[in-house]
């Protein structure tokens, strides 16, 4: 037993961070499927800083990075307490609800996610 969180599991709990942060910028993710729009992960980059224990409590801060016509990049930063364990960058690309074809993304989208933007 390593004692430490399996290194994978920072991107499912990433997945988790953006999946709440997009509640928050533009609804549910359901609604925002049945309006036509989706979004798939195209890149994700964890770098680790410190280890993460069992009982360990974490937070994330989430900022989108950047957002072009078809992707949206999301910085996170996971803590314990005040250090920094974890930095991650996600990136997703829009897709059409029902093709998965790139699409832009949009407008009501861009609106939402631009509160969470990086200072």
């Amino acid at each position: 037993m390593q004692g430490h969180v399996f290194n994978a599991h920072y991107l499912t709990w990433a997945d988790t961070a953006h999946t709440e942060m997009m509640r928050a910028a533009v609804g549910p993710h359901p609604e925002l499927v049945a309006s036509g729009v989706d979004f798939v992960v195209a890149e994700a980059r964890v770098r680790y800083r410190a280890a993460a224990g069992y009982d360990d409590e974490i937070a994330f801060d989430v900022a989108v990075a950047a957002v072009g016509e078809t992707s949206m990049t999301t910085a996170m930063t996971v803590r314990r307490g005040a250090d920094t364990i974890a930095e991650i960058e996600v990136r997703h690309v829009c897709v059409d609800a029902e093709t998965f074809r790139k699409r832009p993304w949009p407008d009501h989208v861009r609106a939402g996610v631009a509160r969470f933007a990086a200072a």
